[in-house]
């Protein structure tokens, strides 16, 4: 694909709030999140001639974002994990941070799939290609992200 800034921009603007979405859901930050973003586009406009089929421009995008996001999280390498509400001297744990911190317990790239899965709604075909994994490694590393997850939680409510 030629390097054609006009529709490279169309697209971007088109997958924008996917892009947004998925970027905050990773990194857990406004501030990050559109940093990521600006980041996708300078790549996009990079590596634009790496686009094979440009009916996957999709996919394309959100392997590059998944890449970013990736490095900034490797590049920060401390996340604020858990937020703690203090409320009349007592801390009660919000049940969406608590979800954050147990996906955050996850290896990343199991974390990559429940992003993808949950806070994208993609299917695991589409997850399969983004990745260059196998549709089965998809759902056998959801699986295993699932049984962990619940296993957490399990154990969180025995306390």
């Amino acid at each position: 694909m030629k390097r054609d800034e006009h529709a490279l921009l169309q697209v971007l603007e088109a997958y924008e709030d996917a892009m947004y979405r998925t970027a905050f859901a990773y990194l857990k930050n406004e501030h990050d999140a559109i940093e990521a973003i600006q980041e996708t586009t300078y790549r996009c406009y990079k590596k634009i001639h790496t686009l094979k089929e440009p009916r996957y421009v999709g996919t394309w995008l959100v392997r590059i974002l998944l890449n970013v996001c990736h490095d900034m999280h490797k590049r920060k390498r401390r996340i604020e994990l858990r937020e703690t509400l203090e409320v009349e001297g007592q801390y009660y744990d919000s049940p969406k941070l608590e979800i954050v911190e147990a996906i955050s317990q996850l290896p990343h790239e199991q974390q990559q799939l429940i992003y993808l899965k949950y806070f994208q709604d993609m299917k695991n075909i589409e997850i399969a290609s983004a990745q260059n994994i196998p549709e089965g490694t998809v759902k056998s590393r959801l699986h295993t992200a699932l049984r962990k997850l619940r296993h957490y939680f399990s154990e969180r409510r025995e306390f």
